[in-house]
């Protein structure tokens, strides 16, 4: 009886291999969250690599074959995934669930990077945890524990930004893109200008104008920009004004940055160096 026992355990076991949840998400933080709450159960494949800009990026034949069989599209809406409602319904997957990770956030119009403030992130992996219950009802006490957990580093991450920024001397900064305004919004931070407000669209000259002055103005120290895009016009302002052009990483998911924790203290330390 027990060697009949192990062996229909082992069975079990085997008809799981494979079976993992497919869950599509669009970029590099919400991999990580996916993986850290669904762990062993899910099979997560991203959309938008790394390096890539989710603004403009378009989506390959081969993660179309992926999201026409995954039970979940984990995305952060607010119009950052510009290409999802065409490819939901090219999927032409009936079962697939868009789990929206923005839902419920208090939105800053124009900019959509919300994971950047950790206490949004902590609602981002709720949202998913709560997704992956719904997909997978069997795995219930896993999500919960794993995202419990999760949550828990999170929390403390962001109490050790508190305490860093709380002794830099410079609160303001200008970005090449719009994305750091959450993070601004969190900690006391103030972003004054966006360079760049829209993918594609160059400021103009009267602009350059503008937040050249700005920066003389307020003594401001540094300039952020992101190696997602070129630094392009950032360079002259900063050459104009004497800021610093700080690089700074959003989405991550290249080696040493793939977690969410190590990319936001990895933005953290480089700020510092110009703000603190």
């Amino acid at each position: 009886m027990r060697t009949l026992m192990a062996l229909l355990l082992l069975m079990t076991g085997l008809a799981t291999v494979g079976a993992e949840l497919k869950v599509a998400v669009s970029i590099p933080p919400l991999l990580d969250f996916v993986r850290q709450v669904g762990g062993d159960r899910v099979e997560a494949e991203l959309l938008v690599p790394p390096g890539a800009d989710p603004h403009t990026y378009e989506i390959r034949p081969a993660q179309m074959r992926f999201l026409a069989q995954a039970r979940l599209l984990v995305v952060v809406g607010l119009g950052l995934e510009w290409w999802l409602e065409d490819v939901v319904s090219a999927a032409g997957n009936p079962e697939l669930e868009v789990v929206m990770t923005s839902k419920g956030i208090a939105a800053i119009d124009g900019d959509p990077h919300i994971w950047l403030d950790p206490l949004n992130a902590v609602l981002q992996v709720a949202a998913i945890r709560d997704a992956l219950i719904r997909a997978d009802p069997a795995g219930r006490l896993t999500y919960e524990i794993n995202a419990a957990r999760y949550i828990s580093r999170i929390l403390a991450l962001h109490e050790e930004i508190e305490e860093k920024i709380s002794s830099w001397t410079h609160r303001e900064f200008v970005a090449l893109h719009g994305a750091w305004a959450y993070f601004a919004r969190r900690y006391g931070l103030k972003q004054l200008a966006v360079i760049v407000p829209y993918p594609g669209r160059e400021p103009s000259a009267r602009e350059v104008a503008r937040i050249t002055a700005l920066i003389r103005e307020r003594g401001i120290p540094a300039i952020f920009v992101e190696v997602q895009h070129p630094p392009g016009v950032a360079e002259l302002i900063a050459a104009e004004t004497g800021a610093a052009l700080v690089t700074l990483d959003p989405l991550g998911g290249v080696p040493g940055l793939e977690d969410y924790l190590s990319l936001m203290r990895y933005n953290l330390e480089r700020m510092e160096k110009a703000l603190g």
